[in-house]
C-alpha cells in the first residue's frame, strides 16, 4: 500500500502508432512524448506533483495513491511478466517498479 512517504508503483513506457507513452500503474498517470526517455521523465515529474499534491490536500486516507489500475495497462503488465513468451502489442522501451 502507498503512502505519503513510502511505496511503489509499476511503470511501463510503450510506443501506440508514433507516439511514446509513459505510464504509471498504481496513479492513473499518463505522459506522452516523441521520444520515450522525454515521455518517462514528464511521468516522473507528474508522479512528484501528484504525491506533492496529495500531502497538501491529506485526503481520503491515501485513496488516491492506490487506484485500481486500467484494465488495458494490467493486462500490458501481465504479458511482460509473463513465464511463457506472449508477444506485446506494443513496442515496449522499458517497464519497471520505482519508488514512491
Amino acid at each position: 500500500m502507498n503512502t505519503l512517504t513510502k511505496g511503489t508503483f509499476r511503470h511501463i513506457v510503450f510506443k501506440d502508432e508514433d507516439t511514446w507513452y509513459a505510464v504509471a500503474l498504481e496513479f492513473n498517470i499518463v505522459e506522452s512524448s516523441d521520444d520515450p526517455k522525454l515521455a518517462f521523465f514528464n511521468l516522473l515529474q507528474a508522479v512528484s506533483g501528484y504525491i506533492e499534491s496529495a500531502k497538501k490536500i491529506k485526503g481520503s486516507r491515501y485513496q488516491s495513491l492506490n487506484q485500481k489500475v486500467d484494465n488495458e495497462y494490467e493486462k500490458l503488465w501481465e504479458i511482460l511478466h509473463s513465464p511463457t513468451p506472449v508477444k506485446s502489442p506494443y513496442l515496449v522501451n522499458m517497464y519497471g517498479v520505482s519508488r514512491v
